[in-house]
């Protein structure tokens, strides 16, 4: 595990399922970490306090990032309670899917405010804290190397953005020592989409490993990208998908 001891780290949709585990990973290490949540506030506190009682620091902050400013917003609290900021991770987005002339204009909205322009302005404004050796890290998907099947046009959409994003803001601040990564998740036995759940046979069978992953598995790819290890990987993604990709 890479060392973060002195660090502190921004998690968006920190609290449950993956966002959840990357918190936890990140604490261990040693980081400081806020965490956002819009309306799981008991979820939230209860990441919280459980960094805590294993001796780490945490805070969990309400940001509804549909909102135009709220990712700014919980960016510049974090500088405010935690001091600093050295590690972005941009976990919020929404589970999308439905058929191309079923999807309404309201959903795509929703969806890109959340998964695409929350994670621009976030970036945007962590940007103005980060310094040597700051991590961007973007929460993508293994959709953005295959899309199996129908439905899924809209979500495919909105995380593949985070690849041009990425490439982008590796050009722009790496001068500056900032990295910029996207950490891409295969199917993830999660309360959003379980291992037992209908159509988990199916996401079984598409990956080498024949198996659903753990959060844990993508908390520890975000560890590696966020400590010493990760300091010359940048403008790429990294899968985590059990080879749905293959």
């Amino acid at each position: 595990m890479g060392d973060l001891t002195g660090k502190v780290a921004l998690v968006t949709g920190g609290s449950r399922g993956i966002g959840a585990a990357i918190a936890r990973r990140l604490a261990a290490a040693g980081a400081a970490v806020a965490l956002t949540y819009v309306t799981a506030a008991d979820r939230a506190r209860a990441v919280v306090a459980e960094i805590e009682a294993a001796g780490g620091q945490a805070v969990a902050i309400r940001a509804d990032l549909t909102g135009p400013t709220a990712a700014a917003e919980a960016v510049e609290q974090t500088v405010r309670q935690l001091g600093r900021l050295d590690v972005l991770v941009n976990n919020a987005g929404f589970l999308t899917h439905g058929p191309l002339t079923e999807v309404t204009a309201e959903e795509l909205d929703r969806v890109l405010a959340v998964d695409v322009r929350s994670v621009y302005l976030a970036a945007q404004a962590a940007a103005r804290h980060l310094g040597e050796g700051g991590r961007i890290i973007s929460i993508g998907s293994c959709f953005n190397g295959r899309v199996p099947g129908a439905d899924f046009v809209l979500q495919a959409m909105a995380k593949s953005a985070l690849i041009g994003l990425t490439k982008g803001l590796a050009r722009e601040l790496g001068p500056r020592g900032i990295t910029a990564t996207v950490v891409d998740p295969g199917p993830i036995d999660t309360d959003m989409n379980p291992a037992d759940g209908e159509s988990a046979d199916v996401q079984r069978s598409l990956t080498a490993l024949g198996e659903y992953g753990r959060a844990e598995d993508v908390a520890a790819a975000v560890a590696y990208l966020a400590g010493p290890g990760g300091r010359y990987v940048t403008g790429t993604a990294l899968a985590v998908d059990g080879g749905y990709t293959a």
